[in-house]
């Protein structure tokens, strides 16, 4: 049914949202008094550069009047606001209570509720979504014919196949709904989304609910004043996909379980578990676990409802990326694509399954190999105390017999995530040699400064530590450290970038190289 005035005042009173509609002199609940209620929107929007003849308008954030300035003359229709515009502009207004919700269930309205055409699954955790995520999408992929699409913090995949770099790990609730609209249009059947923490702090979900909602694992992260101010608000946006979806996949070993155990039990939905064990402890019962078969840790046993499924080999290294593959299954398995009851080892299962073998994210765990020196350099998107610990672990789990000198090039974020500074140190300097702290997306704090605070916070005697604010001397410099010390077996980890090409600098993006392509072309020289 196509968005009009009068249905999305509908919509809005409905949700308890709408306040009144304001044009003119004219103050009323009524869309009947407004001339055009009936006529269908051409387009919505939140940005006014691309209105046009027959617009909604949503305004959000930080909107000002001015905004408005000759909007009228660009054919607005109506506009969306927490405030009162109508002094700008002849259109008629909706005034609502909270505009950023209005917006998510107007949107999801004018692109014809897509996410009713689709499966739609959440992911959530502190670490590992994006991993699953793309595992996730492969499985799914496997057994639908390439009808999975994606949304995640480093692409968006709308067509099975195709895949384009994305701006926020959830998008904007329009930008969503848009999007899912797209991919429904393709033909595809699943949907495959990260789900932020800022997605419900902000609003980018709202109405929205999961078919599968995933809850990977909890630690803090993300503390600030502009973004949770304490941990327990963290975990609490967090736990909101459980309310808003209608079966649950759970880490068996996350942290506050017990608690999201509880919340899925006062929405009524089913819980689904999923757990890493070594071949040593079998841990915490879980209905779908992973577990290594060799020392090395490179192949790992699938087991699903008590059946074993079979053994796998990643192309990502690394413990906590077959805890993701856990988490995949488990996924799948909600989801009704594989893994059935009746037939958990079937010929569609065994698909599923082995379709995340080859599977690559650019930017995690991508490890490069010095010719010239005994140095292996791993790139990673790790930036936080839990991230950096896994991947720490993987490296002595992996290395430690040949005694590693580890040097960690790291930065962190600015004007946000405060608490990622001490503990990144925390969690590095009693298990390597050398730090480096460089640039990392500051947006408006200097470089410097950042790199000056953590390495205040480096208080054991016997790690060295070594601030470089350009980042690509940084690494050029952690190499040929590296082929100094050619009597030891070197790894350097350079964290918290991945693939991207560009750092944020003062609300900007300013091109950048890359951590991996800067490695590659050290390495051939």
């Amino acid at each position: 049914m196509a968005l009009t005035l009068a249905s999305a005042a509908a919509l809005l009173k409905e949700h308890h949202l709408l306040r009144e509609i304001i044009q003119g002199d004219v103050w009323t609940d009524d869309p009947v008094r407004i001339a055009g209620a009936d006529t269908p929107f051409a387009d919505i929007t939140y940005d006014t550069r691309t209105v046009a003849h027959g617009t909604l308008l949503c305004c959000k954030g930080n909107f000002k009047a001015e905004y408005l300035n000759g909007i009228d003359s660009k054919g607005l229709a109506a506009w969306v606001a927490e405030a009162d515009y109508s002094s700008a502009t002849a259109a008629p207004g909706l005034i609502v209570n909270d505009a950023r919700r209005a917006m998510s269930l107007l949107s999801a309205q004018f692109y014809g509720r897509p996410q009713d055409e689709l499966t739609v699954i959440g992911i959530t955790g502190t670490k590992g979504k994006t991993t699953t995520a793309y595992f996730t999408q492969a499985m799914l992929n496997a057994v639908s014919g390439g009808k999975a699409a994606l949304f995640s913090s480093v692409d968006n995949c709308l067509d099975g196949h195709t895949y384009k770099e994305s701006d926020l790990t959830t998008p904007e609730s329009m930008d969503a709904f848009r999007m899912m609209r797209q991919a429904a249009d393709n033909g595809m059947k699943y949907l495959v989304m990260e789900v932020s923490s800022q997605a419900y702090k902000v609003d980018r979900v709202y109405g929205l609910t999961f078919d599968v909602a995933a809850f990977l694992n909890i630690s803090p992260d993300h503390i600030s004043a502009i973004e949770h101010p304490s941990f327990e608000d963290y975990l609490y946006c967090k736990r909101q996909i459980i309310a808003n979806a209608k079966s649950l996949v759970m880490g068996a070993d996350s942290a506050h379980a017990d608690l999201l155990r509880e919340d899925a039990t006062a929405a009524g939905i089913p819980v689904a578990s999923f757990a890493l064990h070594d071949d040593k402890d079998l841990g915490t019962a879980a209905d779908v676990t992973m577990h290594p078969i060799d020392q090395e840790h490179t192949d790992f046993r699938a087991t699903v409802a008590g059946v074993n499924v079979g053994d796998i080999h990643l192309a990502l290294d690394g413990d906590f990326n077959y805890l993701n593959a856990a988490a995949a299954i488990a996924i799948t398995r909600a989801a009704g694509a594989a893994f059935s009851a009746d037939n958990v080892a079937s010929d569609i299962s065994q698909l599923a399954l082995h379709a995340i073998e080859p599977v690559r994210i650019a930017g995690r765990m991508e490890q490069f190999q010095d010719p010239k020196s005994n140095t292996l350099a791993i790139v990673d998107y790790a930036h936080n105390y839990a991230s950096v610990t896994a991947l720490l672990d993987f490296v002595y789990e992996r290395y430690g017999s040949r005694n590693p000198r580890i040097t960690l090039l790291t930065g962190s974020a600015g004007n946000k995530a405060y608490d990622r500074r001490p503990e990144i140190v925390r969690a590095a300097q009693d298990r390597i040699e050398h730090f480096v702290f460089t640039a990392e997306d500051t947006d408006t704090e200097p470089f410097i400064d950042i790199c000056m605070e953590m390495k205040s916070y480096v208080t054991n005697p016997n790690v060295t530590s070594t601030v470089i604010d350009d980042r690509p001397a940084a690494i050029t410099n952690a190499i040929y450290d590296a082929r100094a010390h050619a009597d030891r077996f070197n790894v350097i980890l350079l964290i918290g970038k991945g693939d991207e090409r560009w750092i944020k600098s003062h609300h900007a993006h300013v091109p950048f190289e890359g951590d991996d392509r800067i490695v590659e072309r050290m390495f051939a020289e």
